[in-house]
């Protein structure tokens, strides 16, 4: 592993709501670098954690037998949370990213990336 993703990792591990620093987050599959504050990034994994834990939960209510009804309504709440998360990415990726390519005059090529993710993201 190289050092961008040893700290990568160190961001995404480290939840010390204490530290406001920013943090350089590198997305090496897009045509720019991303920065995502470390606030940014500690509040989708805190929401990406509780979504990990409440689907063990509802393997759990599998496991355990539990009526379907039950465990179609904790599925569907899984999924409203995922849908909350994906909107504060976006979000996030318009007020931050697009912007900063609008400025920098590759609005383009960020718009074409843009369009791409939400066909493989919308039903």
């Amino acid at each position: 592993m190289n050092g961008t993703s040893n700290q990568n990792e160190q961001i995404l591990n480290d939840t010390d709501a204490n530290n406001k620093s920013e943090h350089d987050h590198n997305h090496t599959h897009s045509a720019h670098p991303h920065v995502h504050s470390e606030e940014s990034l500690r509040k989708i994994v805190n929401r990406l954690s509780r979504i990990e834990g409440h689907i063990r939960g509802i393997k759990t209510m599998v496991q355990q037998n539990s009526p379907c009804p039950d465990v179609l309504l904790q599925i569907a709440a899984v999924r409203g949370a995922v849908d909350r998360v994906a909107r504060i990415v976006l979000d996030e990726h318009l007020t931050e990213c697009v912007a900063r390519a609008a400025k920098n005059g590759n609005i383009d090529v960020e718009i074409e990336e843009l369009k791409a993710a939400l066909d493989r993201f919308l039903p």
